[in-house]
């Protein structure tokens, strides 16, 4: 396993190495200055302007910036928010964990839903449930996150009263009453990921399940007289999950596109909200540093699916 986990590192290393190259290289030559607030601003001297330019090497080579980036960042050095005054790694470490909880919820959320339905659909093939299960899913998979989040808060906010629609860090409450605080603000952003998510998952554990319930060992473990509850959780599920895994960690990509989309309309304080809030001040440290924890989560993900499919299936060998 170890010598598994090292390989996989070396060959993320590359990987990431690219990915930032692209991404800094698109930011260099995309439109906006990060200094265009200074240089229409007339209580700003010209040679302040000149010197701040130069002090970040805005007006260097892109290659020449990119290296300088790449051997601050192997320092811990994920450089200085122009729009915020404050260093790039407080800001992010302030807002991924808000991400982190309601993604990681939303995703538990979605394959809460979607595994059992999945299953008990496929075992049931054209029955009623089946039917009224690949309809919702539809309908799910169709709406968009930023309509579902709108009707949320009209039902549940504006309606019922039952939930803020405004996601607040400032909560005054103590003990049990501020985390309950913080649970009821992200119960909606939380549903509307999971239930979009949800959606989906359930169209691909019951394909999954039904490609698996045809093979000829799940008929000889029903020959040999084994209970319909055993044949479905023990030969034909755990098979069935190996796809499905792929699937959860090839999605996270939409899972963090969503994640944006979500935080801005719940007004969520999340690593998404900040990457909005940078690209429209040309905040390229910060943009840059975003986009690039967003490849490494991925990154990560992926990694974490190549270890559940050993849990999954023992024939899977990590040596």
């Amino acid at each position: 396993m170890a010598t598994y986990l090292l390989r996989r590192f070396l060959i993320a290393i590359p990987s990431l190495l690219g990915i930032s190259l692209v991404l800094f290289t698109v930011l260099a030559l995309a439109p906006g200055d990060p200094f265009e607030e200074l240089a229409t601003n007339p209580n700003v001297p010209p040679e302040v302007r000149t010197a701040l330019r130069a002090k970040f090497g805005i007006d260097d080579p892109v290659m020449v910036r990119y290296l300088r980036w790449l051997a601050a960042m192997a320092q811990g050095d994920w450089g200085f928010s122009f729009a915020s005054r404050i260093d790039v790694d407080q800001l992010i470490l302030q807002r991924v964990p808000v991400t982190l909880f309601v993604i990681g919820s939303s995703q538990i959320l979605a394959l809460a839903i979607a595994l059992p339905i999945g299953i008990y659909a496929a075992m049931r093939p054209y029955s009623v449930f089946d039917q009224i299960a690949n309809t919702l899913a539809f309908v799910g998979f169709s709406l968009p996150t930023f309509f579902t989040g709108l009707l949320f808060i009209l039902l549940f906010s504006i309606q019922l009263d039952w939930l803020p629609f405004v996601y607040r860090s400032d909560i005054s409450a103590e003990g049990w009453r501020w985390y309950w605080e913080h649970l009821r603000q992200a119960i909606m952003p939380i549903m509307v990921l999971g239930f979009f998510q949800a959606a989906s998952y359930t169209r691909y554990v019951r394909s999954s399940v039904l490609d698996v319930a045809r093979l000829d060992y799940v008929t000889t473990a029903r020959a040999k007289g084994l209970d319909e509850r055993t044949v479905t959780l023990r030969h034909v599920s755990r098979n069935a999950l190996i796809p499905v895994v792929t699937l959860v960690a090839l999605q996270m990509p939409a899972v963090f596109g969503g994640a944006i989309v979500t935080e801005q309309i719940f007004r969520v304080p999340g690593i998404g909200s900040l990457l909005i809030s940078a690209m429209l001040a040309n905040d390229t440290p910060v943009i840059m540093a975003v986009t690039f924890v967003f490849a490494c989560l991925v990154v990560l993900f992926n990694l974490i699916a190549d270890l559940l499919y050993g849990w999954l299936d023992p024939r899977i060998s990590f040596g």
